[in-house]
């Protein structure tokens, strides 16, 4: 059997070395596993037999790089190329031409261009493009000492103080009572008003609203509302927290209130102060309120959150005294058709019946309702013994003859909200609908033309109210021209302002992807002129007109 064996091998072992390196590579065994390429064999006939040599690490690296090349569908170069194929060598000409292609016709640079054309700037109109930008400075990089391979500065603990301390704020917490002169703190110290605001709030507005528009003919009027460059300037420093149209007619005259108690009037297309607007700080916290008496139309009534609500008699050229308290008022409106007397609501649950025909800035009267949260006051446009009191989720109408200090009956109370209710406004004409926007992001319509127990619900329309801590809420206006359509913000992308009609259905969207890239929280129809503005969080004001 050994010899069998014996036989065999010397037989195989002389076939081959007859073989042909050709012959050769036929008979190497493939693997159909792995699918890789057959190994290139060297034969010498030289050697009659294979010597034994340890491989080492180079070798075996030399052998892979052999075995790549042999599998590489593309033949090895022996130009001065650092050992590129030719593939590689024409792939490298073709990214070069055409990076050389691009660079000629400035595509790179169009695209640069491109990016900053999608990503707008906010307008420079206004307080922006002329006091804030001169005071910019540039201010030297700053480097640590460790970086600078310094050594720290020993620094000494001051003694502690003995005796009570006394902190010193940087600002009051409230301006001094009395009149304030009416200074604008955007134009040089002792500049005085133009002579144009007087004439303009002294003209006489009193123009018949047309009702009989019918939806037609509104939607008509909205959609040639359009919103242009220079009709957004930066009116205040801050976020607006308030905003009102004034009701002459020639011209827009708006006011804005912003976070730290600054109130902004802004003239469009005037040339006074910067680009028509002059700035004033009558008071130092959130200016929640404000609103043009319609008797008087110089006087413009402003509510801060500091306890303090000031008058700018723009005849007289003061701010003065109406009504003030330590801290926490949030809303007001007119109690009587000559303006004359107010009902205030602070954050406590309380509202104050003020009249300003009394000598003083104090309240006539003062009830608790809601102990714990109240939010608008809104009073009947008609019988203006009545007015609506948002009060956490529910919203409840009061007559002020029969008011008490505590714990006072509500004539009808508005039921449906699930949580807290940001507004809550009667309609303009007729008093027969309250409007109510709410934290749980829904807009309702109530009937309140019987005033019964509980006024029934009309509609509610879905709308996300949830803006945030740093924007102001969303809360939906009725249009003062007519007694069914109302103009609410939106947080929906791209940005825009949304008018709807009682039963729901929406009449008008704005948008404006050059001009508005902003949430505007702070919305508002003019009282006679087919005018919309809208505030944002950075002291601007938009204004939609035809």
């Amino acid at each position: 059997m050994a010899t069998r064996r014996t036989k065999r091998a010397a037989v195989v072992k002389v076939q081959q070395l007859e073989m042909t390196p050709v012959d050769l590579e036929g008979a190497v065994r493939r693997s159909k596993r792995n699918g890789l390429a057959p190994k290139c064999l060297i034969y010498s006939p030289e050697s009659s037999a294979p010597t034994k040599k340890r491989r080492t690490k180079m070798d075996n690296e030399k052998t892979k790089e052999e075995e790549d090349v042999g599998n590489s569908d593309v033949e090895p170069s022996s130009g001065g190329h650092g050992g590129l194929s030719a593939y590689e060598l024409e792939r490298l000409e073709n990214i070069r031409q055409n990076q050389a292609f691009l660079s000629s016709i400035n595509l790179f640079r169009a695209t640069e261009e491109l990016k900053q054309l999608t990503r707008p700037k906010p307008s420079q109109r206004g307080l922006m493009s002329r006091s804030q930008a001169a005071v910019k400075e540039v201010l030297p990089t700053r480097k640590s000492l460790r970086l600078q391979n310094k050594e720290a500065e020993i620094l000494t603990l001051p003694p502690e103080p003995r005796g009570t301390l006394i902190y010193e704020q940087s600002s009051p917490l409230k301006k001094p009572s009395g009149p304030l002169l009416m200074d604008p703190i955007n134009l040089e110290e002792g500049s005085k008003l133009p002579s144009q605001l007087l004439e303009l709030c002294s003209e006489d507005s009193k123009e018949e609203i047309n009702m009989e528009f019918d939806l037609k003919g509104y939607r008509s009027a909205l959609k040639n509302m359009r919103l242009t460059e220079d009709r957004v300037a930066k009116v205040v420093k801050d976020r607006i927290f308030s905003a009102t149209f004034h009701p002459c007619t020639s011209t827009l005259l708006m006011a804005a209130g912003d976070k730290w108690g600054k109130v902004g009037l802004w003239k469009l297309g005037s040339d006074w102060g910067d680009d028509g607007v002059l700035l004033f700080e009558p008071h130092t916290r959130p200016v929640g309120c404000m609103a043009f008496s319609r008797a008087h139309p110089t006087h413009l009534l402003s509510l801060s959150y500091d306890g303090s609500l000031r008058c700018m008699d723009v005849e007289k050229a003061v701010f003065d005294d109406v009504y003030d308290i330590d801290d926490g008022l949030k809303t007001f409106d007119f109690l009587s058709h000559d303006c004359s007397t107010l009902v205030v609501g602070n954050w406590y649950g309380e509202v104050a019946i003020v009249d300003r025909r009394t000598a003083g800035n104090s309240h006539e009267s003062l009830h608790s309702l809601d102990p714990k949260t109240l939010r608008c006051v809104s009073a009947h446009p008609l019988q203006k013994q009545y007015f609506a009191v948002a009060e956490s989720k529910v919203v409840s109408i009061y007559d002020s003859r029969c008011l008490k200090k505590a714990k006072s009956q509500a004539v009808s109370q508005l039921h449906g909200h699930s949580l807290s209710i940001t507004s809550a406004y009667f309609s303009p004409c007729t008093g027969n609908r309250v409007l109510t926007s709410s934290m749980d992001n829904n807009i309702r319509i109530y009937d309140t033309s019987a005033m019964t127990t509980k006024s029934p619900l009309l509609t509610s329309i879905k709308h996300d109210m949830h803006t945030g801590r740093w924007l102001t809420k969303l809360s939906a206006v009725w249009d003062p021209k007519r007694e069914d359509c109302f103009v609410v913000g939106s947080m929906a992308r791209p940005r825009r302002v949304q008018v709807f009609h009682e039963n729901g259905q929406p009449q008008h969207t704005f948008i404006d992807g050059e001009n508005l890239n902003t949430v505007l929280s702070v919305t508002a129809f003019h009282p006679t002129r087919n005018a919309l503005l809208g505030g944002n969080a950075s002291g601007r004001l938009h204004i939609f007109s035809d």
